[in-house]
């Protein structure tokens, strides 16, 4: 997570080379604490030093989720959500991880779905594996969006709301921010036909060490689930934990 932390804050400072302090301090960090993030980063070609206590990113911030750690193996992420759908009576049980070169997007990676017509959702299951999501719309996207870096956070919440989106997105900026508080203070999120009309859910973060890699989502129709039941909320809990590595 701190090498993230430092190419974001790098990124911040804009382009060409910046002194090992300046770059500390917008960190917020001590310099040998920096210093040896940036020097790791040099060998796997994240940083690139220009100068003797100089650096810059050696990659655009547009693709700096290529340095960031992988989903869980695909047939843990089966296993998690077939059994996060049979203790919700029949939920639909996704896993959405960070979309591969886009920071601040998502994309479904594997589903226990059942013989649910994905055409009630309005979409087709080549639309849910295939197309990449905005991190500012639905339950499983502010999950992940509320442990990004702060300067990725402003970046979405500052993005237009997609045209697909339901009817119960949240729209307004200030609210949107302080749902991803609340994210972090409970654990989990909730989403009231914020994708889809008809659909609410319960979302929660996957983690690799401290870096989120990815966010479970259940759904389930809103006439069934008008307010989250806590068993639903502890299911989705903990197929998230059985997907996070410490």
């Amino acid at each position: 997570m701190r090498t993230f932390e430092v190419q974001v804050r790098l990124a911040e400072l804009g382009p060409g080379p910046h002194a090992l302090k300046e770059i500390s301090a917008h960190c917020a960090m001590d310099d040998a604490t920096v210093s040896r993030v940036l020097a790791a980063g040099i060998y796997k070609r994240i940083f690139r030093r220009t100068a003797r206590g100089m650096y810059e990113l050696a990659r655009p911030l547009s693709e700096l989720a290529y340095a960031l750690p992988h989903g869980p193996p695909r047939e843990d992420a089966a296993a998690a959500l077939q059994e996060l759908r049979a203790a919700t009576d029949g939920g639909l049980a996704l896993l959405y991880l960070k979309a591969p070169g886009l920071v601040t997007a998502r994309q479904c990676s594997e589903m226990a779905v059942g013989d649910s017509d994905l055409t009630e959702l309005g979409m087709s299951a080549r639309d849910v594996l295939a197309v990449t999501r905005s991190l500012r719309t639905g339950a499983s996207g502010r999950v992940i969006l509320a442990y990004l870096p702060p300067a990725l956070q402003a970046q979405v919440l500052d993005e237009p709301v997609p045209d697909e989106a339901g009817p119960g997105v949240i729209r307004d900026r200030d609210a949107l921010a302080a749902s991803l508080d609340t994210i972090r203070e409970v654990g989990y999120g909730l989403g009231h036909q914020e994708c889809m009309a008809g659909w609410n859910s319960i979302a929660a973060p996957v983690f690799d060490g401290d870096s989120i890699v990815a966010s479970v989502l259940l759904l389930r129709p809103a006439l069934q689930m008008q307010r989250a039941p806590a068993s639903y909320i502890r299911a989705t809990e903990k197929a998230a934990a059985a997907l996070s590595s410490t």
